[in-house]
């Protein structure tokens, strides 16, 4: 469903030729958008603008949507949407289940890559905005009704298992009773173990050789410590009210078996070639060539990403790949892309996208890290939002700071400004929820009823709606341009013009048609905060 304000910019351009650039007018008195189209195709057509613009307005067609077209000043045009346009746009999101989110014409088979914390670590800050962008785009893209597939690429394959398996041994450990902070000291204490002992290191060079050769007590231990870590993620998943379960799960080692299959098939039809030892791809505009396989036989990401890709589209028949990663991984993907594309594992029907995001960033505006230097653990971050408001509350500041901020751009960890609930931010909305919500609690105790939006003579009551009217598009704009910032802004604008319309226009102590009209307007702007704020991942709070 097209917004008001596009099928007027669709009707303005058909009659114009060109995009009318329509604004919202600076004042009510102005009708609610105006455009320069005339004085734009004046100066081309050298005649005088009020002229132009008079054409204009006799061949717009915009008698079932406006009220007549007006001329300004020098040539402006201006347009006033009717009241009963306006009225029916509001009751319509009211009445619609998803408050107006088209469907796509087209739905598309959708794989999100995003969180991938490591076995036996705890997920740090560098995790976080991952998850969040992440899950965001899981929920905007199956709100559209595209099947949403995401995958959880956790690093649990690799040269460190040896060294962790052969920790755990030589402590007599029993991996099963760790948790995730205990796995993730281990993880320390092992590396200290590899760097101070050359004969450690030697055996666990040979762990990782029994792990990939499927070794019993090697595998049965290095499962024990996925399954622990996966204990832990799922806890702090379940605390971000993210979406991610043991059933997204992809990790590294999903592709083992078919990275000696890439590599061969890449090689065979002289797509890489051995380079001082190692298999790569030379692609063009890039200044080092893809390594596939090193010189020593080992396989790198581009492989495992390949294989990633060859999976994601042959098994799961994705048609769309997303990939939630930090900005500084953007040549490695932009180079898998190329490779995957010459090796037709990403075939044109296939769109490979990636969305690189900033660092978070502590108060002095450095790269977040605890005094000894290292990253700062997610569960943390959350203890600290949470300890200057309520569990939900924090959540939603956190999940707007970085949803509202453009994703490439870093943004300051200030859990004091993230959870005020005034300014732009996530509590100033779920706040706006729930006074919405009051004013309709008490109607209904009081045994007010309301239908549909019928009367909006003030402008705030006009703008309500209008805005109402937009919803459903700035959606769709979100699962095509994967800029959450846009939903964010727009619920923000949404809860300010609620605010406005408290001031001006009384909703209980009003009466009759005027009263009901306004509680109406009243659930249909609680309905959109309740879906924008859940498509954000952030609980719409009944109270506040």
């Amino acid at each position: 469903m097209l917004s008001l304000p596009s099928l007027l910019s669709e009707r303005v351009q058909a009659a114009a030729g060109i995009d009318p650039e329509l604004r919202p007018a600076t004042r009510p008195q102005f009708g609610h958008f105006q455009t320069n189209v005339a004085l734009r195709l004046a100066n081309a057509e050298g005649r005088p603008p009020r002229e132009v613009a008079a054409r204009l307005v006799e061949q717009i067609d915009l008698s079932d949507l406006c009220e007549p077209l007006e001329i300004a000043g020098p040539g402006f045009i201006n347009l006033r949407l009717r009241a009963d346009v306006l009225a029916g746009a509001a009751s319509q999101v009211l009445a619609e289940p998803d408050a107006g989110i088209a469907r796509a014409p087209q739905p598309r088979t959708v794989v999100v890559d995003y969180s991938s914390p490591n076995v036996a670590k705890q997920m740090h800050v560098g995790h976080l905005r991952s998850t969040i962008i992440g899950d965001c785009f899981t929920r905007v893209l199956r709100a559209q009704g595209h099947t949403v597939i995401p995958q959880n690429h956790i690093g649990d394959w690799g040269r460190q298992f040896g060294m962790l398996v052969e920790q755990i041994l030589e402590e007599g450990l029993d991996a099963s009773a760790l948790d995730l902070p205990a796995a993730e000291a281990l993880y320390q204490r092992a590396n200290s173990h590899l760097k101070e002992s050359e004969e450690f290191a030697d055996r666990a060079r040979e762990r990782v050789v029994l792990l990939q050769a499927g070794d019993a007590e090697t595998r049965r231990i290095w499962q024990q410590l996925i399954e622990v870590s996966l204990a832990g993620f799922n806890q702090t998943y379940r605390r971000m009210n993210v979406l991610l379960t043991d059933a997204d799960i992809a990790g590294e080692s999903l592709y083992n078996a078919d990275l000696p299959v890439v590599a061969d098939d890449l090689a065979d039809r002289g797509i890489a070639a051995v380079d001082d030892g190692a298999l790569v791809v030379f692609t063009d505009g890039f200044p080092a060539p893809a390594i596939i396989r090193n010189a020593h036989g080992g396989f790198g990401y581009t492989c495992t990403d390949l294989a990633a890709i060859r999976y994601r589209v042959g098994t799961l028949h994705a048609n769309r790949l997303i990939y939630v990663v930090g900005a500084p991984q953007a040549y490695h993907f932009e180079q898998v892309f190329a490779v995957a594309t010459r090796a037709g594992y990403l075939p044109s029907e296939v769109s490979a996208e990636f969305v690189g995001f900033g660092q978070v960033l502590g108060a002095d505006g450095k790269k977040f890290s605890t005094r000894e230097g290292t990253a700062v653990t997610l569960n943390s971050l959350l203890d600290a939002a949470e300890q200057e408001a309520a569990p939900s509350i924090a959540l939603a500041a956190i999940k707007y700071a970085d949803l509202s901020n453009g994703l490439q751009k870093d943004y300051v960890f200030d859990a004091e400004r993230m959870v005020a609930t005034t300014g732009d931010t996530g509590p100033y909305l779920q706040y706006a929820h729930a006074r919405v919500n009051q004013i309709l609690r008490k109607a209904e105790a009081e045994g007010i009823g309301f239908g549909a939006v019928t009367v909006l003579a003030e402008p705030a009551e006009q703008s309500l709606a209008l805005l109402l009217s937009r919803f459903g598009e700035v959606v769709a704009q979100v699962g095509d341009t994967l800029q959450p910032h846009r939903l964010c802004g727009y619920l923000y604008e949404l809860a300010g013009a609620l605010s406005s319309f408290y001031e001006q226009c009384p909703v209980l102590k009003s009466e009759g048609e005027v009263r009901a009209s306004r509680l109406a307007l009243c659930a249909s702007t609680r309905k959109v905060l309740a879906i924008g704020l859940g498509l954000l991942g952030i609980e719409a709070p009944d109270r506040m």
